[in-house]
């Protein structure tokens, strides 16, 4: 069995949470792990917020340039994604019968992870192999991604067997480091490291083995889920993400839909009907970025109400304070006060 994929462009902010903590335990500032990210401090705190895949890249960039004498910091991250940070990907490998059917899971819903690496199955007569494909990265980002990613897979691993996974081989690309310890700790053998591919080798029969939480009927429900929340990331990565990225590029002069179609060279007629067929609405999406703009204008202590809805295209502001009562359950200005 061989099933690739690429890296999804949007992903849930756990990850970078987990990355920004790495870097506040090696002292760095929250703003040194987010800068040029486009995330603030306060975006970072959602816990149910989505970021774009180039945003963790440009935070991994960061931790690498602040901390380049750490040949081992993709593995550090690697250990802190524990299986219920993916959520619903996470309980359903939970749930499911046997190893098998949980890789087979994990890699058919691999966008709803946090892995860069394109990760393949492979099997041979005696051997499985898990193979991480790196080579689309940017150079700087690859080992430290090929160290997160291959160390997640081993957490994974342990937490659905509740045993470390005995391995056969385990291939790196990357250099030696100067100290190989704690590879050693964590796969249980000495990588080969500067090798041709990547791969984490492990006994085939490895694959039929029960699970200990196998629960089918959860598993389906989770796969469900799973499958809803897939589709609803592709809608936000295809054209309606590229008009909700159009609507956050001109804050404070949203344009209607009339512009954004004829920005894209088709009539209003022909984009209402093709965001209808990926389940979302022009009204939706401008919706979502009054909100989140609302939000940020909100920190900003020196704008007034007034001001803001105005910045969203409100004509009287008390649209704009109805909407966001509608939207977060707080006046804007109960809002400001949980912000204190």
């Amino acid at each position: 069995m061989s099933v690739t994929f690429s890296w999804p462009p949007r992903r849930s902010i756990t990850s970078a949470q987990l990355l920004t903590q790495l870097g506040l335990d090696h002292g760095l500032s929250v703003e040194q792990c987010l800068r040029d990210t486009g995330l603030s401090s306060l975006q970072l705190a959602e816990l149910h917020s989505e970021i774009e895949g180039a945003q963790e890249l440009q935070l991994v960039r960061n931790l690498i340039d602040a901390l380049p004498d750490l040949d081992d910091l993709g593995l550090q991250a690697g250990l802190r994604y524990q299986l219920t940070t993916y959520g619903i990907w996470g309980y359903a490998l939970l749930s499911s019968q046997s190893f098998r059917q949980a890789a087979d899971l994990s890699l058919r819903y691999l966008d709803l992870t946090f892995a860069f690496n394109r990760i393949n199955l492979i099997e041979d007569a005696s051997e499985a192999h898990l193979q991480l494909d790196g080579s689309h990265l940017p150079d700087q980002v690859r080992d430290f991604l090929l160290l997160r990613d291959a160390v997640a897979v081993m957490v994974i691993q342990r937490e659905l067997t509740g045993a470390k996974v005995p391995l056969s081989r385990v291939q790196l690309s990357m250099p030696t480091p100067a100290d190989p310890a704690r590879f050693i700790e964590q796969f249980g053998l000495l990588p080969e490291f500067a090798s041709a591919s990547n791969r984490i080798s492990f006994p085939r029969q490895l694959l039929d083995q029960p699970l200990p939480r196998a629960n089918p009927h959860s598993a389906q429900l989770c796969e469900q889920q799973c499958q809803a929340l897939l589709a609803k990331r592709q809608v936000r990565s295809g054209l309606a993400g590229q008009i909700r990225d159009r609507l956050l590029s001109t804050p404070g002069r949203l344009p209607d839909m009339e512009v954004i179609a004829c920005e894209l060279n088709i009539s209003s007629r022909t984009l209402r009907r093709r965001l209808e067929a990926q389940g979302s609405s022009f009204r939706q999406l401008q919706e979502e970025v009054r909100q989140a703009l609302a939000e940020e204008l909100l920190a900003i202590a020196s704008l007034s109400q007034e001001e803001i809805a105005e910045r969203l295209g409100y004509s009287e502001v008390s649209n704009f304070l109805h909407a966001f009562k509608r939207w977060k359950g707080l006046t804007p200005g109960q809002f400001r006060q949980t912000l204190a």
